[in-house]
C-alpha cells in the first residue's frame, strides 16, 4: 500500500511539474536553470555558462562547463581543456588555467587549427563562428627562420617546443609588414592563426605575454562577448537571463528569483512532497542497489569456478589483518593493511571503500589477477566478500611502491638505488608485465592505471604491477575499446583518452603511460605540474628530449660512468617512444621489451613526442 501511494504521489508530482515545464517563461528561468557550482569554493556557474547535464536554453553554444571532482572544466576552443578559477560576471571575465597534461605544446594545437584566408565567415558553421566570437584574440603569422631575430622586430619566440637547431618559429602580428622580416624567414601559415588574447583591465597585455602564459600554463584572464542589454544588467546588480519563448537575452533584477518562487505557493509544497517522496525512494533503492551488488557478485564468483584464489569471511580477515591496526598505504579504491595467514605468510590486506561502483572495482581485480601467475605481477591470495564489506589479499611487498624511491626527498635513496642497472631491470620488469597483460593471457586486460605508486617492490627490489580497479577486459584481437569516460591518473593518461582527435584507445594507452612513468625514473621529477611559476622549469619530455638530443644523458644531479650514460639514454629514448601523441607511432610492449633488451646502437632517436608527426612509425 505504501509503495502505492508513494507511486501514485511521485506520478502526480511529475504530471504537475511537466505542466509547469510546458509554460516556462521569463519568470521561471531561474527554476529551470539555477546556478551551480562544481565545489563549495569553486565559481558560481549561471548564464551565459551551464553545465553540460542542464537544458540547453540555459547557455549559450560552446560555454558548456563540466565538473571534474571539485573542479571546473571548460574546453576552450584553441586551449583545449581549462580549469576556470574565477568568473566574474559583471565585468565579463574569465580566468583559466590550461591543463598542461594534454597539451604539452598547446601552440601545435592552435596553430593547426588555422582559417585559410580565403574562407568567408558567411561560410563558417556556428560552432566555428562561435569559437571565433566567444574570446579575445588576435591574428598572428607564423614563420621559420634560419637565424635568431633581432630584439626591434616584434615577434614572440623562438617558441622552443616547436624549434630545433636550424628551424627557429616566431609569432609577429599579422599587422606586421612581411619585409621587415630578414631573407632567413620563411612564412609558414597560409592563413588566420588565432592566438587567445588575455584581457588586462590595464590593457598591458603584448603578443609575447600572451605565448609566455599559454605556454607555461598561467592563468589568463579572458573576455567573453555580450550584447549591451547584458552588460548593462549585470552592472546594475541583476542577471542576464535568457528566454526560450522570445529567443533572446532580458535582465532579471536583484531579488527577482525569491519574489517568483514566494509567488507560486505549489512550488513550495512541490519541495516538500519532494524531499518526502525522495527520502523513501532513497532508503528503498539503496537497499536495492546494495542487493543487487551483493547478487552480482556471487554471481560472478559462482561462475568464476573453484581455482579461484581462497575465500575467507570478514572476521578471518579481521583476525588476518589484526583488526586493522598497521595502515601500510591508501589507494583510490580503499585502505591497505599488512597482516599474517594462519601459516605465517605476510599479506597486504586492501579493503575496499562502500561507495557506488564498488562490486565493479571488485570483480574487476578478481577477474583479472585472480588467475595470473607472473613474476612482474601482484599474486592475489585470497579475498572476501560478505554483504557490503569486500577486502582483497595480496602478497605482502616489503619495499612499498616504486614511487617511495623515485620521489624521495632524500637524494642518497634514489640515487643510491635507482642506479641505471637498476632503473633498467625495473623498467624491464614492468615491460614484462605488461607483455603478459595485453598479449599472454586467454583476454587482453587493459590496466589503464600504471603509475609509480602502482608499482610494487618485493624483498629484491623486483617490481609487480598492482591495483586492477580500472582494468579493462577485451578479446586479443581487439584493437579499439570503448569507454564512457576517461580513466586513470593525471599525467600518465594518454591523449586519445581525453579526446577522440588522438586516436581509439586500445593496448596502446597503457604504453603511453609506461612512459611517462620511465620518464620520471630516469629523472627523479614528476611528470607534470601545471602550478609551476619557476621558469627553468619546463615539461618533463621536453627537458628529457633536450638533454638527449643534445648529448647531455646524465639528468641526475651525480656523475656516471659511460656504460651508466648508455643505459640511461637507451631508457630515455624508449620512453620518448612510448609517449608519442598518436597511438601508432608508438610501440607494443612487446618491442618495448626487445628495445630494452637491445643495444642502444639500434634505436632511432624519436620525433618530438609533444609535436604530432606522420613519420617514423614504430609498430
Amino acid at each position: 500500500m505504501c509503495k502505492f501511494l508513494l507511486t501514485a504521489l511521485l506520478l502526480s508530482l511529475i504530471n504537475h511539474e511537466t505542466g509547469l515545464a510546458m509554460a516556462w517563461d521569463d519568470q521561471d528561468f531561474f527554476r529551470y536553470c539555477p546556478p551551480s557550482k562544481c565545489s563549495k569554493h569553486g565559481p558560481e556557474i549561471r548564464f551565459p555558462f551551464r553545465l553540460k547535464a542542464s537544458n540547453a536554453s540555459c547557455g549559450k553554444l560552446c560555454m558548456e562547463l563540466a565538473c571534474s571532482g571539485e573542479d571546473t572544466i571548460l574546453v576552450h576552443p584553441l586551449l583545449g581543456p581549462c580549469k576556470v578559477t574565477a568568473i566574474y560576471y559583471s565585468r565579463f571575465l574569465i580566468k583559466l588555467i590550461p591543463l598542461a597534461a594534454l597539451s604539452p605544446c598547446p601552440l601545435q594545437n592552435i596553430i593547426s587549427k588555422t582559417i585559410p584566408i580565403q574562407i568567408a565567415y558567411e561560410e563558417l558553421s556556428p560552432q566555428d563562428l562561435c569559437d571565433i566570437y566567444l574570446y579575445p584574440e588576435e591574428y598572428v603569422t607564423v614563420v621559420y627562420c634560419s637565424r635568431e631575430l633581432t630584439p626591434s622586430i616584434d615577434a614572440a619566440g623562438p617558441i622552443s617546443c616547436l624549434s630545433n637547431a636550424t628551424h627557429l618559429l616566431y609569432l609577429l602580428p599579422s599587422f606586421l609588414p612581411m619585409t621587415d622580416l630578414p631573407l632567413s624567414c620563411e612564412v609558414v601559415s597560409d592563413g588566420r592563426v588565432r592566438l587567445p588574447y588575455p584581457s588586462d583591465k590595464d590593457r598591458s597585455a603584448t603578443l609575447n605575454t600572451s605565448v609566455e602564459r599559454i605556454l607555461k600554463y598561467k592563468e589568463m584572464t579572458l573576455m567573453w562577448e555580450e550584447p549591451w542589454e547584458c552588460r548593462d544588467c549585470e552592472e546594475k546588480g541583476g542577471r542576464c537571463a535568457f528566454s526560450s519563448q522570445r529567443n533572446q537575452t532580458f535582465c532579471m533584477p536583484r531579488g527577482s528569483r525569491i519574489k517568483v518562487i514566494a509567488a507560486t505557493s505549489s512550488v513550495a509544497i512541490l519541495i516538500v512532497l519532494l524531499l518526502i517522496v525522495a527520502t523513501a525512494l532513497y532508503l528503498s533503492l539503496k537497499t536495492n542497489y546494495n542487493k543487487e551488488i551483493h547478487l552480482k557478485v556471487e554471481m560472478f564468483l559462482k561462475t568464476y569456478g573453484t581455482s579461484k584464489p581462497t575465500r575467507y569471511t570478514f572476521s578471518e580477515v579481521k583476525k588476518i589483518a589484526r583488526r586493522f591496526k598497521v595502515k601500510v598505504g591508501q589507494g583510490g579504491f580503499g585502505s591497505v593493511y599488512k597482516g599474517e595467514l594462519p601459516n605465517g605468510v605476510p599479506v597486504a590486506v586492501k579493503v575496499l571503500e562502500n561507495s557506488t561502483g564498488e562490486g565493479e572495482v571488485f570483480i574487476n581485480e578478481v577477474a583479472t589477477i585472480g588467475l595470473i601467475h607472473h613474476a612482474n605481477i601482484v599474486r592475489l591470495v585470497g579475498f572476501c566478500s560478505e554483504g557490503t564489506r569486500r577486502a582483497l589479499l595480496y602478497e605482502f611487498m616489503p619495499n612499498e611502491s616504486l614511487e617511495k624511491y623515485i620521489f624521495s626527498r632524500d637524494s642518497h635513496v634514489f640515487q643510491d638505488l635507482l642506479v641505471p642497472q637498476k632503473m633498467l631491470d625495473i623498467a624491464l620488469g614492468i615491460a614484462r608485465g605488461m607483455e603478459y597483460l595485453h598479449q599472454g593471457c586467454n583476454q587482453r586486460i587493459l590496466h589503464f592505471d600504471i603509475k609509480p605508486h602502482n608499482i610494487l617492490l618485493d624483498y629484491n627490489f623486483t617490481p609487480k604491477i598492482s591495483d586492477f580497479g580500472l582494468a579493462k577486459l577485451c578479446t586479443r584481437d581487439q584493437s579499439i575499446v570503448t569507454l564512457t569516460a576517461a580513466r586513470g591518473t593525471m599525467g600518465y593518461i594518454a591523449p586519445e583518452l581525453y579526446s577522440r582527435n588522438f586516436g581509439g584507445v586500445s593496448y596502446k594507452s597503457d604504453v603511453y603511460s609506461f612512459g611517462m612513468l620511465v620518464l620520471e625514473m630516469v629523472s627523479g621529477r614528476r611528470n607534470s605540474d601545471p602550478g609551476i611559476e619557476s621558469q627553468n622549469e619546463v615539461y618533463l619530455p621536453e627537458w628529457i628530449y633536450e638533454k638527449v638530443i643534445t648529448g647531455q644523458d646524465s639528468v641526475l644531479t651525480r656523475e656516471l660512468e659511460e656504460e651508466e650514460k648508455v643505459k640511461m639514454r637507451q631508457l630515455a629514448i624508449v620512453a620518448l617512444w612510448c609517449i608519442q601523441w598518436n597511438p601508432k607511432n608508438r610501440p607494443s610492449m612487446t618491442n618495448v621489451v626487445n628495445m630494452l633488451t637491445g643495444r642502444l646502437q639500434n634505436l632511432q632517436m624519436p620525433p618530438k613526442p609533444f609535436v604530432s608527426s606522420q613519420t617514423n612509425h614504430v609498430q
